[in-house]
């Protein structure tokens, strides 16, 4: 096929050379612009819109663009193929970046870190403490005294430790000039390997403190988080989240593990979550608190298991064929430079194992982060993510299984919704008369809606009777907020800059469209659940704690979840809130000498049920499709 172009107008505009024939939305991913594409380009979201300012281009199906956006002028990138030089323009609010938040850690989430690891350290495990620092004062060089510089450190090293130094060839490029700049007086970071040996980490000048850091980090397919560890004390300084790049190649892993086949894709794919997500939210870190990069010596991450594969540029691809095999589950421990952060070179850095296809290390880690591995009563953990896993069992065995529930949760196909951020509505009670009133996380004006929020938007929407049972809003109610379009799809308005008195800069709602989406979710949940509960003969009654994680938002209302289905009706005390259980799991293995190996151990005792195998799954699926359930005597409490 002939070339043409493709032009981007922006600040920079960006001018390139495409084949005819190749979509709008390859062309801007070719830029390296990233395009929010939750459908991956299968013209099924409506995401993806940018206006054509010059040129034509062969259009495709639109039913996914909504008729506010035509009328503006927008169109589809990934359904307007390239038939001759282009110019295009592209909406802020349809790129994809990792918007970061850099907050301090709560004093709440300060307490959980420190009471389970105290709670680890009181059953025997040990606090982490290998890695030191070492003063040296090195005679000068001279003709008398030749020695090369590397052994002039050695044995300076040797003489004041003990121990035999192994450095790494990035130590040995800086060295010569280290030694000269410093008048052979420095200070080195090292790790104690515990056989004679010590691997040299950092050498700098010796003068003033080189404390010692460590990266937790949580890979999530929506959001990444990460914490940063003082070593020495193992306390928590500074935390920070993002959104995953990744998005604008699909909202979920299967659209992600299809766009990692394609030629180019899964190199494409490894570098929005290197470069373009984890790196700058350590940037973003370490500038906040002032620290080195070479002062991170030690990193633990986490991650579902295609996240695992494309953080590491292994291919996913056999992830969603059956018999749906990884390939790989555990990884060798790696050193920074292998990972192309940016913390040491030579950093130890530890990937938490997975155990399955759909269940990864950010599992794993989750579940050495709670008790259910060492209790006699049974206990499981839900983490609602965009896929949703479930860990069943006690200190005898480990179920586990993972549904599909989609990005619901997370704010994802939802077209108000978001991660849990400032400004999101975490919590919303609706009057007898159709009115909202809702809280907003840090109190900020309305933006968007968090899974908490929607959660909680759902069941009231159920109890005053704007939504029936299948989530279709009521064509028989008066009030301004509901509204229907030339489609027939009806929307309920939260909050708008229209209305008298309100803070919104943007109108914030939920559409049925939205309402499906959540159910399948929730549906998918409850049903999983269901499944595991069933392989082993067990009812919902012998589960004595329910611990819930992930990023659906801090203060998820579990009365609301299981009046609409989503939970098991058993006593709201059974269930605690205990957040993002991955990077607490990363934090622990970290910060204890045992922690990397019962990470390991869990992985190998956990037994995996591929639910596609289970005849009765989808009649599961299908019956808690609906608000609560087909079989209302599984939700004998549910009011609505």
């Amino acid at each position: 096929m002939p070339a043409t172009t493709v032009t981007i107008k922006q600040k920079k505009p960006v001018t390139l050379s495409v084949l005819s024939g190749t979509t709008l939305l390859d062309a801007v991913r070719t830029a390296g612009i990233s395009l929010d594409s939750p459908c991956n380009g299968n013209g099924t979201c409506g995401k993806c819109r940018i206006r054509i300012l010059e040129g034509e281009t062969q259009t495709g199906k639109l039913d996914a663009l909504k008729p506010e956006d035509a009328a503006k002028g927008l169109t589809l990138a990934c359904q307007n193929i390239v038939t001759g030089p282009v110019t295009i323009e592209i909406p802020e609010k349809t790129r994809v970046t990792g918007k970061m938040r850099i907050t301090d850690i709560s004093e709440k989430e300060k307490k959980t870190l420190s009471l389970v690891r105290k709670e680890r350290i009181r059953e025997g495990m040990t606090p982490r403490e290998i890695y030191h620092t070492q003063d040296l004062d090195l005679p000068h060089p001279d003709l008398g005294d030749n020695l090369s510089d590397d052994e002039r450190f050695r044995r300076g090293f040797r003489k004041a430790t003990g121990l035999e130094a192994d450095i790494s060839i990035t130590t040995l490029r800086f060295l010569p000039d280290i030694l000269r700049t410093s008048d052979f007086n420095v200070r080195a970071i090292y790790r104690d390997n515990g056989n004679g040996r010590a691997k040299i980490l950092y050498v700098a000048g010796g003068d003033g403190p080189m404390p010692i850091y460590g990266l937790a980090v949580d890979i999530g397919t929506t959001s990444v988080a990460a914490l940063i560890i003082d070593m020495t004390t193992s306390k928590v300084i500074s935390k920070a989240s993002t959104g995953n790049t990744q998005a604008s190649y699909g909202a979920d892993v299967i659209n992600r593990i299809v766009y990692a086949e394609k030629p180019g894709g899964l190199i494409r794919l490894r570098k929005e979550i290197v470069e373009n997500t984890i790196s700058p939210l350590i940037r973003t870190l370490i500038r906040e608190t002032g620290i080195l990069p070479e002062n991170i010596v030690s990193a633990a991450i986490a991650g579902n298991t295609t996240m695992t594969h494309l953080f590491l540029g292994v291919s996913p691809e056999h992830l969603r064929r059956e018999p749906y095999i990884p390939a790989v589950t555990h990884v060798p421990e790696l050193m920074g430079y292998q990972t192309k952060l940016p913390i040491n070179p030579a950093a130890d850095v530890w990937i938490a194992p997975s155990v399955a296809s759909y269940v990864g290390g950010d599992i794993t880690a989750g579940v050495f982060a709670v008790p259910i591995w060492k209790e006699e009563e049974f206990s499981m953990l839900i983490d609602l993510g965009t896929n949703g896993e479930i860990v069943f069992g006690n200190s005898d065995f480990l179920m586990t299984c993972a549904c599909s529930a989609g990005p619901a949760f997370e704010g994802g196909e939802i077209d108000c919704g978001s991660r849990a951020v400032p400004g999101a509505i975490e919590a919303i009670t609706i009057s007898d008369d159709y009115e909202p009133s809702f809280r907003t996380i840090m109190d900020e004006a309305p933006v968007s809606i968090c899974g908490s929020g929607i959660i909680d938007l759902i069941c009231e929407l159920k109890k005053t009777g704007i939504i029936d049972g299948r989530g279709k809003i009521s064509r028989d109610l008066n009030s301004d907020r509901i509204s229907f379009d030339e489609y027939g799809i009806g929307r309920y308005m939260i909050a708008s800059p229209d209305l008298p008195g309100s803070l919104a800069e943007k109108d914030v709602y939920i559409t049925e469209v939205d309402i499906d989406n959540f159910i399948k979710a929730k549906g998918a949940v409850y049903s999983a659940i269901a499944t595991l509960l069933r392989s082993m003969d067990l009812p919902v009654e012998v589960v004595s704690a329910i611990y819930i994680a992930g990023g659906i938002g801090t203060n998820i209302n579990i009365r609301n979840a299981i009046r609409l289905g989503m939970l098991p009706d058993i006593p709201e005390e059974t269930y605690y809130y205990i957040g993002n259980s991955s990077v607490q799991g990363a934090y622990l293995a970290l910060t204890l000498n045992e922690g990397k190996a019962k990470t390991e151990e869990i992985a190998h005792n956990m037994t995996y049920i591929e639910l596609s195998a289970d005849p009765a799954y989808m009649d599961d699926f299908l019956s808690a499709c609906f608000i609560p359930h087909t079989d209302r005597s599984l939700f004998p409490s549910s009011d609505i």
